[in-house]
């Protein structure tokens, strides 16, 4: 049985130092290994080294405590593409760091990986943790988008003001809040007219997720194949006020109320120190 004291003791042996105010940090991942695009293609995705491990090596690093979950407890896949120094500062001896870490971690191993589940989180209560992470990659457009457990979660963290930071295509899970998010994406996916939702609970929040024209930069990585729908698109149409950079792949977050947003791969770094002020 994957239990708490697992965890704990799995984060335990990789943190540097201990606080004694430690805080319960919550990392949701995708359980999805591919993403459905236009025309009956799929893409094979997870989530992206640097995003998920930078912001996740300062937290146990401070001594805090992190637990991953994903909607059904899978093993999640990392995606690739991603285990490339380009994300490290092109520096090969940093970039094998957070793949030592990423073994010792077990994330990725299915009969060794700590991951439980969204429903074994409302099981466990959400007053144990203190902040929300999601980190990008494709994955969470394949599934976390339109999860009830994760849309649960995410409105008592709202309710209760609690941090809830997500970077690059991981905002795309606000979206999991809505009444019938399914719905929505389909009409943005069949370029529909689509009013913003006032009762949305991040209606007129300011925020930032991959652009646009990161994504058109970045269509070449789909091997010829196209997104259903562009994050940026989907957020707008939901009442997300979309902040960007002005240069592409450039650093850029943006912080509203609870919530911490960072724009690409390049931003995690930024996301990972703003959540960890939070926590002190």
């Amino acid at each position: 049985m994957k239990t708490m004291t697992r965890i704990a003791l799995t984060t335990a042996l990789i943190a540097t130092s201990v606080t004694a105010n430690a805080g319960n940090v919550l990392v949701v991942l995708s359980d999805s290994a591919t993403l459905d695009l236009k025309d009956g293609k799929t893409f094979a995705t997870g989530f992206y080294l640097n995003e998920l491990l930078q912001p996740v090596k300062m937290l146990l690093d401070a001594g805090h405590e992190v637990t991953f979950a994903t909607p059904k407890g899978k093993a999640p896949p990392v995606d690739q593409t991603s285990i490339d120094k380009m994300y490290f500062n092109n520096d090969e001896a940093t970039l094998e760091t957070y793949k030592h870490l990423l073994d010792q971690l077990k994330l990725t191993v299915p009969e060794q990986s700590p991951v439980i589940s969204l429903d074994r989180v409302e099981q466990i209560g959400y007053a144990h943790f203190d902040a929300v992470y999601i980190p990008g990659g494709h994955a969470p457009m394949q599934d976390l988008l339109h999860s009830p457990a994760l849309g649960r979660l995410l409105v008592n963290f709202h309710d209760q003001g609690k941090t809830t930071a997500l970077v690059c295509h991981g905002p795309i899970a606000l979206l999991s809040t809505l009444t019938d998010s399914e719905s929505f994406t389909r009409k943005v996916q069949a370029a529909k007219p689509v009013n913003a939702s006032t009762d949305w609970i991040y209606a007129g929040y300011k925020m930032t997720v991959i652009s646009n024209k990161e994504e058109q930069a970045a269509k070449g990585l789909l091997n010829g194949g196209e997104m259903r729908f562009y994050p940026q698109t989907a957020l707008e149409k939901a009442g997300g006020l979309y902040n960007s950079n002005t240069a592409n792949w450039t650093p850029y977050v943006v912080v509203d109320r609870e919530l911490i947003t960072g724009q690409n791969p390049a931003s995690a770094n930024e996301v990972g120190k703003v959540l960890l002020g939070r926590l002190k």
